[in-house]
């Protein structure tokens, strides 16, 4: 998703990079990645009393991994509040994690249309929130003029017109600011299939490696549905839900609380 530095300075000086990422996204080469599943309590997909059970190293949230029969996604949308953050677990200069919406990556990995805000905070207590837009493998780019902070309400749109061109779209219910771009594939490899739609909360990565995971309280998407080709909506009620497990540890407790709410909370 995000390339190093000097990936990205190499393909700048040759002209072949059309949209360059703002500094903060190129230089510290965080980056998304489809979903890593590792196994649970049992290699097998278990239950939580109200959904399917994965466990991922790197995603935490609801994924619908199939459309009805015949049909695919063509958009999904979501609306979470910006936590309050925290340092997590261990010692380190930051901590990271970021919320999403987007469609593939899960049973399809070739391609993620996505976008979000990630949150931030340094050992000092500084608190960031970035907003972003990414077609994998690409790597993210940062919404300029689109600033979020605690407590703003954000709706994300994401809308694939053809399996190679969408549109990402977040607005700021609180502040009334909206901002959109629209994303082709980044090549023939990378289109959409339209088999997943996905509320996450995820752990990124930076130069490799999963960065270490900050404590975003909980995050709740509401109002969350996918549309299919047909004009079908396709709610929460048949999603997977995903919590993240790392070092045989689980650091998440998700909840699909109705057909348009999935809560995910660090535990």
């Amino acid at each position: 998703m995000k390339l190093s530095l000097f990936l990205a300075t190499v393909l700048l000086a040759s002209g072949s990079l059309s949209r360059p990422a703002r500094n903060r996204r190129a230089a510290r080469t965080f980056g998304s990645q489809p979903l890593i599943r590792v196994p649970g309590k049992t290699d097998a997909t278990e239950t939580n009393g109200t959904a399917n059970v994965s466990y991922s190293s790197n995603w935490s949230g609801a994924v619908l991994e199939s459309p009805p029969s015949g049909e695919s996604f063509t958009s999904a949308v979501g609306t979470f509040t910006v936590p309050a953050v925290s340092a997590g677990t261990g010692s380190a200069s930051s901590w990271s994690s970021s919320a999403w919406v987007g469609i593939d990556g899960d049973t399809y990995g070739n391609a993620i249309l996505q976008a979000g805000v990630d949150f931030t905070i340094d050992s000092s207590g500084s608190v960031t929130y970035d907003s972003w837009y990414e077609w994998y493998p690409d790597y993210a780019y940062d919404f300029d003029n689109f600033d979020v902070s605690e407590g703003d309400v954000i709706t994300i749109s994401i809308a694939s017109s053809s399996s190679s061109e969408g549109t990402v779209t977040l607005t700021d219910e609180t502040t009334g600011q909206s901002v959109s771009q629209t994303l082709s594939a980044p090549s023939s490899d990378a289109t959409l299939a339209g088999q997943n739609a996905e509320w996450i909360v995820e752990d990124f990565e930076q130069n490799g490696s999963l960065v270490p995971l900050s404590d975003f309280n909980t995050v709740t998407f509401t109002d969350a549905s996918a549309t299919t080709d047909s004009g079908d909506s396709v709610g929460l009620s048949g999603a997977t839900v995903i919590d993240l497990k790392q070092d045989n540890s689980v650091l998440t407790s998700v909840t699909i609380e109705s057909d348009s709410s999935v809560e995910i909370t660090y535990v």
